[in-house]
């Protein structure tokens, strides 16, 4: 199911069961005739006040005691599919965990205008189906994006896509107290 900005989908697989396990991939390529662009997935891990509790991206690849393990670095963009993915295990993440924030930063401070079919997805690890995609489709002068967000609720979880600009090589430097992006 592919979303626009701002619209959310449930993530409770056919038949009511609930997921388990599930990958955020990324993936983007450079402008043609572009230089390489460096882009980095991270998660942010926020409980249910909106407490940054734990955060996985290229320099701390493991949060949640294991339950959410990154990929690793990718440096160009070049290939087909995901060029990069963060793995999660829900039954193993910790019971305060209630949101998972999908970001994107340019590490070399390139902007999104040289960045092409930029995406994320959450796949369902266990049967290897798409379960939501959000397309980035617009470049512009900003350095980072806050993609989407996988949020706990009663009745299972949730994909929003966000799709809002930020500013920053990293996620350290995109996340500014009281920026809400869980409501």
């Amino acid at each position: 199911m592919s979303l626009q900005k701002g619209q959310s989908v449930s993530l409770v697989k056919k038949g009511g069961e609930p997921l388990t396990r599930i990958f955020l991939g990324l993936g983007w390529d450079p402008v043609r005739g572009g230089r390489n662009v460096d882009l980095d997935a991270s998660c942010i891990v926020y409980d249910a006040s909106g407490r940054d509790i734990d955060r996985v991206w290229f320099m701390g690849r493991s949060g949640q005691r294991g339950a959410v393990q990154h990929s690793g670095d990718n440096l160009t963009g070049h290939g087909q599919g995901d060029d990069e993915r963060i793995a999660v295990d829900l039954t193993k993440l910790s019971p305060d965990a209630a949101h998972l924030l999908l970001t994107i930063n340019s590490f070399q401070g390139q902007a999104f205008s040289q960045v092409r079919n930029a995406f994320c997805r959450v796949v369902d690890s266990v049967s290897g189906s798409e379960l939501a995609r959000y397309d980035l489709g617009e470049g512009g002068p900003h350095t980072g994006m806050f993609m989407a967000r996988v949020s706990r609720t009663p009745d299972g979880w949730v994909f929003t896509a966000l799709g809002l600009p930020g500013k920053g090589a990293t996620v350290r430097a995109m996340v500014k107290p009281g920026r809400d992006l869980l409501t």
